[in-house]
């Protein structure tokens, strides 16, 4: 036993000590586009390009008109924004024209009755071999005439000034494809717990820092802001090339940098926000639809990896109480790695570094978050996303 406690903390130690001492080198290499050097317009050959704002939403009605909203009031001049009501069941496709109407009659009582900033798609039907919101938004840039790509979901919220600092970053840096990392809005200890967890592990599988080198792997994609150029967009395929993928925003990234396009991720404060979920339970229903996915719906990676989530984040906890003497040191340096990384997460989000007390807590979340979603898209045969099932047999077979 006095064996197993010296190598398992040895390679805990390893692992989060290694990774916050490059996490402390690379992370200040990231951008931050809400400092005040990138309040400027984009400097372009062609002047301030278009930019086409792709906001697909299916049963969307609490909170589509707060984003469309803050979209419209965006300070920078060239753009135009597609909503795309997919399918939905409730108000969303009403208040999306309700808008469009009441923002047109504005327009034409300050004297541009040609000028439409606002088009809105309704999808009444989903073809074969597609996501609903992958069709949404393959749509939608079918319609679009911007030389840049914007995707985001209709719970965001973005300030004024977001889009022109994001495209002033991307055209100075000759960026293909920019992700602008969302504020997370967060109500509850709960969620609190388990946003600060999934950020640890972000940090520690994804290493934002090392997304603009294109000698390595790492790549992102988010949801909340994908900027894509048009020419790149066409290249990789569009979405037609991810029209099966349940985790969409990621493989975007991926294709993009495997295609060997210049890829950047950006911090921006509060630049643009997000609600992503109410509640412990709510981010664990959230990503109960994803965890399967991300394991490309295979069973043996999905138990080795709850193992491994297990063993990463819990055995430093475990290990400093169980272990003797000397044996405790490895799992101290674990524990004070993986804080430090709470401590960094702390300033630049509202996630307070004592919230690190509760990570054997947030793990079990996690694992348990982890086998769920395995169990149950085993059980069903599929995932069931905004009331629509998708076979498992196709969601295979359509992955990147």
């Amino acid at each position: 036993m006095a064996y197993f406690y010296w190598i398992a903390g040895i390679v805990l130690a390893l692992a989060w000590f290694s990774r916050i001492v490059d996490a402390a080198i690379g992370m200040p290499s990231v951008a931050d586009v809400s400092r005040p050097e990138w309040n400027r317009n984009p400097v372009s050959p062609f002047g301030n390009p278009r930019v086409s704002i792709i906001v697909p939403a299916r049963n969307e009605k609490h909170d589509i008109e707060a984003c469309l909203a803050s979209l419209l009031q965006l300070d920078y001049e060239n753009y135009e924004i597609i909503a795309v009501n997919d399918r939905s069941t409730d108000r969303t496709g009403e208040i999306m024209e309700a808008m469009r109407s009441h923002f047109s009659q504005q327009q034409r009582e300050l004297g541009h009755p040609d000028k439409e900033l606002l088009r809105v798609i309704h999808h009444r039907e989903l073809p074969a071999d597609w996501l609903g919101k992958t069709h949404a938004m393959w749509t939608a840039t079918n319609e679009a005439d911007g030389e840049w790509l914007l995707f985001t979901d209709a719970d965001v919220l973005l300030k004024p000034d977001s889009v022109r600092r994001a495209l002033a970053y991307a055209e100075a840096e000759k960026a293909d494809h920019v992700v602008l990392f969302p504020q997370m809005i967060m109500k509850t200890p709960g969620e609190y717990m388990m946003i600060a967890f999934f950020q640890t592990m972000f940090v520690f599988g994804h290493r934002p820092w090392k997304v603009a080198d294109p000698k390595a792997r790492d790549h992102m994609g988010v949801g909340a802001f994908n900027l894509i150029r048009r020419s790149t967009y066409e290249a990789i395929g569009t979405y037609a090339t991810l029209r099966m993928e349940v985790v969409d925003d990621m493989k975007l990234g991926k294709v993009v940098k495997n295609a060997g396009f210049a890829q950047r991720n950006v911090f921006g404060g509060d630049l643009i926000s997000i609600r992503w979920a109410r509640g412990a339970m709510g981010v664990v229903d959230n990503l109960t639809k994803n965890f399967f996915a991300v394991l490309s719906f295979q069973w043996w990676r999905t138990v080795i990896s709850a193992f491994g989530l297990v063993f990463l984040n819990l055995m430093p906890f475990l290990g400093i109480w169980f272990a003797h003497g000397w044996q405790r040191l490895p799992y101290a340096i674990a524990l004070l790695s993986m804080f430090s990384i709470y401590v960094g997460m702390s300033w630049r989000s509202r996630v307070p570094a004592y919230y690190f007390l509760l990570h054997p807590i947030s793990t079990a979340l996690f694992t348990y978050t982890l086998l769920r979603s395995m169990v149950l898209t085993l059980r069903n045969d599929g995932i069931v996303w905004r009331g629509t099932k998708y076979p498992l047999a196709e969601l295979r077979k359509g992955m990147v």
